[in-house]
């Protein structure tokens, strides 16, 4: 197999062709969509075998940020080089993208319709979507009693301090240093990806990446420059966020909450509603860059948090695509990576409780609608935007009955 794939229009075209139409039917979430990535690129299209997607699938679990869509940016950069991988983006976020944002202009102009009964079954559906990832990633990240004390323990902690970046980003530390001596590393050997890109331009990705998040505390403290702020937040939870989507919700609320930007009943609606469209959880952003009442809003607004937040990914593969394939050669490594794995359970576990399941269950009729959400998304295998919508006319129904 050729490792780097056609590098010119046509092979970039095709790329963009594929990943539109998985944006659009591409529903249920990360786990989800590496099926229909594996589905369409490994099977349908073999532009991959199954060892090198295992391991790119590897290698985005290590990296903070979206994992199925730095899934697809690989994927797009081994078939199409860097117009591949931008393409390959682009086509998967757009129509969530725009989905989102017409949601949060819609609530913009409807007044009272983010306290609307439905918009609250949206929030309850979410608590059955984020609790199902729970129990998803249990099972396959904690399959012995060091990576369960880690995740249970990475929960408390969290639960116990205020939510920032920096006791995330610790309590994933933590668990590397946790799993490097206390877990026992895989005995069979991991797959190496195909070369893509060069040592320099990976540092240089590094140089990059840092420079923008320490850069952007520090320029807020000399000028404060509105949509730079906002920049800046949604950059900085696109890249201190390990674990996807859901595990994005406590961080990004802590930064763009308090602020008065969005208010939380707004902002839970919105990760309610992303439940219900296909493609990444990551472009709730857009949903919130849309939705806001502060320096950005709009169409505007949206398109900057979205460029903001998914970023740090770009740059993070570029750094470390040329060494991962020394990288998976230290077992202790491997073993370190392990340890991160469940420390991101753990963080999963704690924002099932705060905010998911504080800020959605008000009652017993709210917990009864979780659970039979619950019923059918983990017994019933149900699409999650089927149980979405009928948790939102379920909310309604309650309403009217009352």
């Amino acid at each position: 197999m050729e490792p780097s794939g056609p590098r010119n229009l046509s092979g970039a075209g095709e790329v963009f062709a594929s990943f539109l139409r998985l944006g659009v039917t591409s529903f249920g979430g990360p786990i989800a969509h590496l099926g229909y990535f594996n589905a369409e690129f490994v099977r349908r299209r073999k532009w991959l075998d199954e060892d090198t997607f295992a391991q790119i699938v590897a290698l985005c679990q290590f990296l903070p940020g979206p994992a199925s869509s730095q899934v697809g940016i690989i994927i797009g950069l081994i078939r199409g080089g860097v117009l591949g991988a931008a393409l390959a983006w682009i086509a998967f976020t757009l129509p969530s993208a725009i989905a989102l944002t017409a949601f949060a202009l819609g609530i913009a102009r409807i007044p009272g319709v983010a306290e609307a009964p439905w918009i609250h079954g949206l929030l309850v559906a979410a608590v059955a979507v984020v609790a199902l990832a729970v129990s998803n990633m249990y099972r396959s990240l904690c399959p012995d009693v060091p990576r369960r004390t880690v995740a249970f323990v990475a929960a408390a902690v969290i639960l116990l301090l205020p939510v920032s970046g920096f006791v995330q980003l610790s309590i994933i530390i933590l668990g590397a240093v946790y799993g490097r001596f206390f877990i026992e590393p895989p005995e069979s050997k991991t797959q190496p990806i195909p070369a893509a890109g060069n040592r320099v331009s990976a540092i240089l990705s590094a140089v990059a990446f840092l420079g923008l998040l320490v850069g952007f505390p520090i320029a807020q403290r000399f000028a404060s420059y509105g949509p730079l702020n906002v920049f800046g937040a949604f950059y900085e939870s696109g890249a201190l966020v390990f674990g996807g989507g859901h595990v994005v919700l406590p961080l990004l609320q802590a930064r763009v909450v308090p602020q008065g930007w969005i208010g939380s009943d707004a902002f839970l609606a919105g990760y309610g509603a992303a439940q219900a469209v296909p493609g990444p959880l990551f472009t709730f952003a857009a949903y919130v860059g849309a939705a806001m009442h502060g320096p950005v809003s709009g169409v505007g607004g949206a398109a900057l948090a979205l460029v903001a937040i998914y970023l740090p990914s770009f740059l993070l593969i570029g750094a470390i695509l040329p060494f991962w394939n020394d990288f998976i050669a230290n077992p202790k490594l491997i073993a370190a990576l392990q340890g991160v794995n469940a420390a991101v359970v753990g963080l999963l576990m704690a924002a099932l409780y705060q905010p998911v399941w504080v800020s959605a269950i008000r009652g017993p009729a709210d917990a009864a609608l979780a659970f039979l959400a619950f019923l059918l998304l983990a017994v019933w295998k149900t699409p999650p935007w089927i149980v979405v919508v009928l948790s939102a006319l379920a909310a309604q129904f309650l309403q009217f009955i009352k």
